[in-house]
């Protein structure tokens, strides 16, 4: 089964791809890689989070188990079938309004880094709806040096790797990216769109939709934290 790709996104391998084009039995594949300790050393024990993205359940699972309350949104109907022990909504992220706020609102794997700006900004526009005035909204951006730092890969346990084998140029500031899953009994690949953003462009994108960083909460400035500004 394939979902309709959006244009510059595509993804190849067994099973269901998804519009962006990832695979949704690859990704029900995955453990997490210290995602879910980062977010729970940011925020308060016990906060509702409104997860953004979610995809197979890799980070929902774990902050679950850590006694976090779970809003787990993702388009595809695939990827939420394999989320289990949460509240889930399908929807995209730029569409969704559910008239509700949270301690926590979550935008990882990258998404911050679309190539077009106006999803980008639709992007932060629901955070920023759907954050509680005195919450926060937790980012995952690409290290600065991420695209070109390229082909590289790196183990994916127990017995998997990927590898992010080109970042090509394609105009007005944005690169094809093309990554590969290698695993003893299957192979997938994905291909998309991904802008990046220096420190400077990053803030300031945040500043258009009412966010502003509070912290970087590692050492390579990938994760953050950031917070409504009044008014």
């Amino acid at each position: 089964m394939a979902d309709e790709r959006r244009t510059g996104y595509d993804g190849t391998g067994p099973g269901a791809i998804t519009p962006d084009g990832c695979a949704v039995e690859m990704y029900g594949r995955l453990l997490p890689n210290g995602e879910p300790e980062v977010i729970g050393s940011a925020v308060p024990a016990g906060a509702s989070i409104l997860e953004l993205g979610c995809g197979a359940g890799r980070m929902t699972h774990p902050l679950l188990d850590l006694g976090f309350r779970v809003t787990a949104v993702d388009e595809s109907a695939e990827m939420l079938a394999r989320v289990h022990g949460a509240r889930t909504v399908r929807s995209t992220i730029e569409r969704l309004d559910l008239d509700e706020r949270f301690d926590v609102v979550l935008l990882a794997s990258f998404l911050v880094h679309a190539g077009d700006p106006a999803v980008r900004r639709g992007l932060l526009d629901t955070c920023r709806r759907h954050v509680a005035a005195d919450g926060c909204v937790l980012l995952q951006r690409e290290g600065e040096d991420w695209q070109r730092d390229v082909p590289r890969e790196r183990p994916l346990p127990p017995d998997g790797l990927v590898r992010v084998a080109s970042a090509t140029p394609v105009g007005d500031g944005v690169a094809s990216v093309h990554v590969e899953y290698e695993f003893p009994d299957a192979r997938w690949t994905q291909t998309f769109l991904s802008r990046p953003l220096d420190t400077a462009q990053f803030e300031g994108a945040l500043a258009e939709a009412g966010l502003a960083v509070e912290s970087y909460l590692t050492e390579d400035r990938i994760w953050v934290r950031a917070r409504p500004v009044a008014g």
